[in-house]
């Protein structure tokens, strides 16, 4: 049986918070600059993003956390090996959506280098506290 360390669950999805919040801010900090007109524009309205986000977030560490587990990845390399090649699995996906036109180049940028640091953090977290 899986042996679930809900404490890097939690401090797993605050980093997660964090980086996004830090990320994106940095990025789109030229709010009315030409390159981020459109991903602006395209954001959905009110508060049920910031909401949904922290979902996610939980969501996100947790499965890191069940997937570390389930590896028998018990020290901070192999954590976020596993974390890494979750972010290079998300990448890929993005990677076909930006090739059939789904995205555009710039936001498939951020969001794979979004999801590939944000996933390695959260394997070393959950190695680490393994």
């Amino acid at each position: 049986m899986l042996a679930i360390n809900y404490l890097a669950v939690l401090i797993g999805a605050i980093v997660y918070m964090m980086y996004g919040g830090i990320y994106y801010s940095i990025l789109l900090s030229d709010k009315k600059g030409a390159h981020n007109e459109e991903i602006i524009s395209n954001q959905s309205k009110g508060l049920g993003k910031y909401v949904f986000a922290v979902i996610i977030a939980f969501i996100s560490s947790f499965f890191v956390a069940v997937l570390v587990q389930a590896t028998g990845s018990d020290n901070i390399l192999t954590g976020g090996a596993i974390g890494f090649v979750i972010g290079l699995l998300i990448s890929i996906v993005y990677f076909k959506n930006q090739l059939f036109g789904l995205m555009s180049t710039r936001a498939f940028l951020m969001a794979i280098g979004d999801h590939l640091v944000v996933f390695t953090l959260l394997g070393l977290i959950h190695g680490i506290m393994s």
